[in-house]
């Protein structure tokens, strides 16, 4: 059975590449750069369903990502979380903060209608992800 991307994360995401486990998604919201990294195992909901090595490379990915966005962007916090209540497939977020987005100090769920990305802010922001993940990634889009 192949892979499929919950229709919710299809419908909010744009797909950036691949790590050798999850795949990389843009959330369409220009508010706060926000990935998600969606482990390609289905009828898997929590992290700990995964076997042990892919638990460990869920956290070789998102720290890799952790840290890449945090220095990319020069984030005053990243907020991670695999929450899940909306798409139970599991899924982790990585949102860039800063003290002075519109959310701060609050989270950024609900918060606020998105404002999707153009394709001129797309494009630099993915450029520039391919380029600073580049030797982490297994694919890109």
């Amino acid at each position: 059975m192949s892979f499929k991307l919950h229709s919710r994360l299809q419908l909010d995401s744009i797909e950036i590449g691949r790590f050798t486990l999850s795949q990389l998604l843009l959330i369409n919201d220009s508010q706060y750069p926000w990935l998600v990294l969606v482990p390609e195992r289905n009828n898997i909901t929590e992290i700990y369903q995964l076997s042990e090595q892919d638990q460990i490379q869920l956290q070789r990915e998102s720290c890799i990502l952790a840290k890449t966005l945090a220095e990319a962007f020069k984030a005053d916090k990243m907020n991670i979380a695999a929450i899940g209540n909306m798409v139970p497939q599991l899924h982790i977020h990585h949102i860039v903060r800063y003290k002075n987005d519109v959310a701060w100090p609050a989270p950024v769920w609900g918060k606020f209608d998105a404002i999707p990305y153009t394709e001129l802010q797309f494009n630099k922001i993915k450029k520039m992800l391919l380029t600073t993940l580049k030797e982490n990634l297994k694919s890109s889009v």
